[in-house]
């Protein structure tokens, strides 16, 4: 899990529009600092035994270093992202890197925020929904990749996807923030028997849940100390890295990581 990753370089990474509450056009990012801390991102991936693929950004893409919401990959498959408008643009690039690694590429028919709002865990698909994914989309999701679909809604904008309200640390661990999902999805994800960690409104706002695990090593921003403790209480290998600048766009190291290893059940089409 998580062992193949698909990133994009973040030569042209800057704030040109608003489609997040962490996004201000007159708050750009520092572009060495930027570029540095994607630099130490993907180098802490290769350290922790996770080979690393690139794809490379476009001019006209800003947002293009968040490859997770291109698409969602399982089993040779993939689902485009269908983004909104202002990242549009960055669909056809992320068509033609997967078309020609040889990946069964389809689009999506309604809105999909890609990995974004879709997280493997096991046979669960952790499905998110209610900001930038029509939940139309779980339908066509479980179709094409056979886990079980579980819708979750999360709660207001600051959440827009699931993964800045769930991480998934195994196929039987997750972790979450109770108050980022609305009450009927949060008592949903508690009753398919993972082993739950708690974490709070506080940590999960600094993006404590953006996170890439490969079940051994969590890779995760600094500046939430009490999630960070709890892992490494579970005897996993914890990499805090600083996400200050990439956090300005509303996106962390999950966001920055396209998993291509998930591993699918059998389609049914």
């Amino acid at each position: 899990m998580n062992k193949e990753l698909l990133m994009c370089d973040a030569e042209n990474f800057r704030i040109d529009y608003v489609i997040n509450p962490y996004m201000h056009t007159g708050r750009q990012p520092d572009r060495p600092a930027a570029l540095a801390e994607h630099e130490v991102i993907a180098k802490t991936h290769a350290a922790a035994g996770r080979t690393v693929r690139f794809i490379t950004s476009a001019p006209e893409c800003p947002d293009m270093v968040y490859t997770a919401n291109g698409a969602l990959v399982a089993g040779g498959r993939a689902v485009l992202g269908a983004p909104p408008a202002p990242r549009r643009p960055e669909i056809p690039y992320v068509r033609a890197w997967l078309t020609e690694q040889g990946y069964e590429v389809h689009d999506a028919p309604y809105a999909f925020s890609g990995q974004g709002d879709a997280l493997v865990c096991g046979p669960f698909l952790l499905a998110g929904h209610g900001q930038r994914t029509d939940r139309r989309m779980h339908a066509v999701l479980a179709g094409l990749f056979g886990y079980e679909v579980v819708p979750l809604r999360t709660a207001d904008e600051r959440w827009y996807d699931l993964d800045l309200a769930v991480g998934v640390i195994d196929a039987r661990t997750v972790a979450y923030c109770p108050q980022a999902l609305e009450p009927e999805s949060a008592a949903r994800l508690r009753g398919l028997g993972l082993d739950l960690i708690e974490v709070t409104p506080q940590e999960a706002a600094l993006f404590a849940l953006n996170l890439v695990s490969d079940g051994t090593t969590v890779t995760m921003t600094t500046g939430t100390p009490r999630f960070a403790a709890e892992l490494r209480a579970r005897g996993l290998e914890v990499a805090e890295l600083d996400t200050t600048e990439l956090r300005k766009g509303g996106g962390g190291v999950r966001c920055t990581a396209l998993t291509l290893d998930n591993a699918a059940p059998d389609a049914r089409t």
